[in-house]
């Protein structure tokens, strides 16, 4: 395969769920946002929001103030985010296009025609309903991709490029928010545990559809460090970090079967792998969660660099 061929699929998995992680992120930001003052009084959620999504420098260079309309807007339709809602799914059709015969009429028809929907509503202010609405569109898109590809193309070498993408930017997206969570969203006066903190440990759950899950898993109620391990070590939840570098080692290898050759992405992704089997929860708080997950993001990154070198380059 060309590398210009694979790095088109390996980004055009990458800004769908990109898309979708936004939406996410909204989503949440929105449910916080509604919760009424005796709950904790005021928080700094549409910052948390910008600060997820690794935007705060464009968007204070060009917004004053984090509320809804500017995050919103910023997020979701804004020309000069280059993460934008958007602006993923533009880049996401420009990739495809690039590898048309590549995908599936199924993948092809899920993007193309997301893009042309989402013109339709670039120029429309959204709130209330209609925004939830739009949060839950963008979702469904994302789900209709990913599961267009799991169920209708060949397990070959377009598979697994297409899927080191998706699984690299999943893997960010949920250390972003963990992380995020921890530090930022809960105000300073608002005490671990409390009914605020309870709340908003729910909104991120449900912002990685994990409520259900949670449970199912802990039966317990909301703590923190449970939400922590289902996020970072459980192999079960598809959104963790284990569950994510389980299956790039996987899709990795079978690359590496495929063109006769290991190399540095390999080793580095079983490197962290390694490190995600011998971890425990106890151990990765008392170290401290933010620490754990920077240096997560830092490997996470140094990853795709890998890939990119070898493969895409």
């Amino acid at each position: 395969m060309l590398s210009r061929t694979a790095d088109n699929l390996f980004w055009l998995s990458r800004y769908i769920e990109r898309a979708e992680a936004l939406a996410r992120i909204l989503e949440a930001t929105q449910r916080l946002a509604s919760l009424p003052a005796a709950y904790g009084g005021k928080t700094n959620e549409w910052e948390s929001a910008v600060a997820t999504a690794g935007c705060a420098e464009g968007f204070y260079a060009k917004h004053g103030e984090a509320d809804h309309d500017s995050v919103v807007a910023y997020l979701a339709f804004d020309r000069d985010n280059p993460s934008s809602i958007l602006n993923c799914f533009e880049t996401a059709r420009h990739n495809a296009r690039s590898v048309r015969t590549a995908l599936t009429i199924e993948m092809w028809e899920t993007i193309n025609g997301a893009w042309i929907e989402l013109r339709r509503l670039a120029d429309r202010r959204l709130a209330g309903e209609e925004l939830t609405r739009f949060l839950g569109w963008v979702k469904e898109i994302g789900l209709r991709f990913d599961g267009s590809a799991t169920r209708t193309m060949l397990r070959n070498d377009i598979y697994d490029f297409s899927r080191i993408g998706m699984l690299l930017e999943r893997a960010d997206n949920t250390a972003r928010i963990l992380d995020v969570k921890y530090h930022l969203l809960l105000p300073e006066q608002g005490e671990v545990g409390g009914g605020l903190d309870y709340y908003q440990w729910q909104a991120i759950l449900r912002a990685v559809s994990a409520v259900t899950s949670y449970h199912w898993v802990y039966r317990e109620s909301v703590k923190p460090w449970l939400i922590a391990d289902l996020l970072i070590l459980n192999d079960q939840m598809p959104r963790s970090f284990a569950a994510c570098y389980g299956e790039l080692v996987r899709h990795l290898d079978q690359l590496a079967r495929a063109y006769g050759r290991q190399g540095p992405a390999q080793r580095l992704a079983r490197s962290c792998r390694a490190r995600l089997e011998n971890a425990d929860i106890r151990d990765v708080f008392q170290r401290g969660l933010h620490e754990f997950i920077t240096d997560f993001i830092a490997d996470n990154n140094r990853l795709g660099a890998a890939v990119h070198e070898q493969y895409l380059a």
